[in-house]
């Protein structure tokens, strides 16, 4: 046994400062590379930049229109940017994404129309979009299950021979359950192509981080797994790109699992039925505020020259387009069939759900209005014309 461990590598241990490209500023950070990891090209940062962008406007838009009761609940990402949009940029078109409740924009990063991520929202369907058509598993509200679906078709596809990597997002609470530890466990026993991010925002729900572990850092529950560990600035969107696509090329390679905690923020409430002011205060969002993660790239590429002007202009422009286009689809009723209720449930229908199904459009019949009756409609309306 001892002989094993020996021959063991040793695993990467989180730094105790976390891993930055760009500082706060928008400057490049001096000796990064010390860390491992190189600034992004130019053109990589601009479609970061693009993409956080849409993502924003997408959120504040997705926000409204809770507020104005169109949605049932929404849970904001505004402020996590650059933690979701860096680490799911980094993935290839075949490989999988296994989301939380609050990722929604990682979703219309990948490519999903806004109306299919809202669907569930406003209760139309538990998922709007096809999973396999966007590998993107259904968005997770139970904590850290999607954890352990992504370390099933992570072994799954290495036990067939295909170079999938998944990628899971989990908030800080997340890392206190369970399931969490169990999929850390079994993606390193298995040396499955995983990657884990820990969005880790200061707060499950109400309850700070500082109640929730004691370890210096939740990245170093890496090293007890045997994984890779990486503590990561997560507003600094492009050490997140960095940080993440090395380890998905690692998984890709067959070098196992790794795990990244992003040191973020959610800058609006935990959902919109979320009191925040009752465990946080207004000066502490304020000093994140300060650290938006749009704003320190927008700054480092104007200053190197790689922002113009009329580029800014033009995703500004395609921003309004997207909000626009989201306002539109939730101004647009869904048509519901609640016998739909039934479909799906088994392969073969089964007796007893025939017959709920058929109780139901008895229910549903019995209840339409009965159609009005020609004749006193007439009288009505003549009526009406002569008091007119």
């Amino acid at each position: 046994m001892n002989d094993v461990v020996a021959a063991r590598a040793e695993p990467v241990r989180p730094t105790l400062k976390p891993i930055r490209l760009i500082d706060e500023k928008g400057a490049p950070v001096k000796g990064a590379e010390r860390a491992g990891f190189t600034l992004p090209s130019p053109e990589v940062l601009l479609g970061l930049y693009r993409r956080m962008v849409m993502a924003r406007r997408f959120d504040v838009q997705v926000t409204a229109l809770t507020r104005q009761g169109r949605l049932a609940t929404y849970p904001s990402a505004l402020g996590q940017e650059g933690c979701e949009i860096g680490a799911v940029s980094s993935l290839g078109e075949n490989d999988w994404l296994f989301p939380t409740y609050r990722d929604s924009v990682a979703l219309l990063t990948r490519g999903v129309p806004p109306v299919q991520i809202l669907s569930s929202f406003r209760g139309e369907w538990h998922m709007g979009f096809d999973p396999y058509e966007h590998r993107i598993s259904p968005q997770a509200t139970p904590l850290a299950t999607q954890a352990l679906h992504a370390v099933g078709l992570a072994t799954g596809a290495k036990l067939k021979g295909d170079e999938v990597v998944a990628l899971t997002l989990l908030g800080d609470g997340a890392t206190s359950e369970g399931d969490a530890h169990e999929a850390f466990n079994f993606a390193s026993v298995w040396q499955a192509p995983v990657v884990f991010v820990v969005q880790n925002n200061g707060y499950a729900i109400s309850v700070p981080f500082s109640k929730q572990s004691h370890a210096r850092t939740l990245a170093d529950h890496a090293i007890g797994y045997g994984m890779p560990g990486y503590f990561v600035d997560g507003n600094d969107v492009a050490a997140m790109y960095a940080v993440t696509s090395a380890a998905v090329q690692n998984a890709r390679a067959g070098g196992g699992p790794t795990l990244i905690e992003g040191l973020t923020y959610r800058i609006e409430s935990h959902t919109n039925s979320d009191d925040p002011t009752r465990y946080r205060s207004p000066h502490e969002v304020a000093q994140w505020r300060q650290r938006d993660p749009i704003a320190r790239l927008e700054t480092y590429l104007r200053a190197s020259g790689a922002l113009s002007d009329a580029l800014f202009d033009e995703i500004a422009a395609a921003a309004e387009q997207l909000a626009a286009a989201t306002r539109d689809a939730m101004n647009t009723e869904p048509v519901l069939d609640p016998l739909e209720l039934f479909d799906h449930v088994y392969a073969t229908e089964r007796p007893a759900l025939r017959e709920q199904r058929e109780y139901l459009a008895r229910e549903l019949a019995a209840a339409e209005p009965a159609p009005a009756d020609v004749s006193s409609t007439e009288s009505i309306s003549t009526a009406s014309g002569s008091i007119a």
